[in-house]
């Protein structure tokens, strides 16, 4: 399966939801289908950044593909972008981590750049906060607005995994 199609879950039920929550006025309400979101979409980074892996691993070697099936069976939230960066892309050697600091960094600089500048990494790592606190003590961090737009601008830190992670 593409890696892409964990997006698609969560993708499907913003959609599906949006109309219903701009008719909602109730803010506790909204928080939780913030919360909610914010849920599905961090099940969906998670993922997508194990079929990544796994994927590589696996076009290498079965043996290293079942090896690294096992370590990131546990991953379970451990994804923030330092994370990300310092313990699970860099276990496949600082070319790769290297590969991945140019590859994110152009998209980070254009993000920055732009007329409305943002940062991909707060986003993601935003979300992931507003997840955990969400789950952990029923608090709200983000908007059902900001959850989504956290959501599609840190798909681009996926994506470049995913082009960096070829043999």
């Amino acid at each position: 399966m593409p890696y892409t199609d964990r997006f698609q879950s969560t993708d499907n039920l913003i959609t599906r939801l949006s109309p219903i929550i701009s008719a909602v006025t109730d803010q506790d309400v909204k928080n939780s289908y913030a919360g909610l979101l914010a849920v599905s979409s961090i099940t969906a980074y998670e993922l997508a950044i194990k079929d990544i892996f796994i994927a590589f691993s696996i076009k290498k070697n079965k043996v290293f593909g079942a090896v690294i099936e096992s370590h990131f069976s546990k991953l379970n939230g451990r994804i923030m972008y330092r994370e990300l960066r310092g313990s699970h892309i860099s276990m496949f050697g600082q070319k790769y981590l290297d590969k991945f600091d140019k590859e994110f960094k152009a998209k980070e600089e254009n993000s920055l750049a732009a007329a409305t500048p943002i940062s991909l990494i707060t986003q993601y790592n935003n979300l992931i906060l507003c997840r955990h606190k969400f789950v952990h003590g029923g608090t709200f961090t983000l908007t059902v607005n900001e959850v989504i737009q956290a959501f599609t601008y840190g798909k681009e830190i996926i994506h470049s995994l995913n082009t960096i992670m070829v043999r």
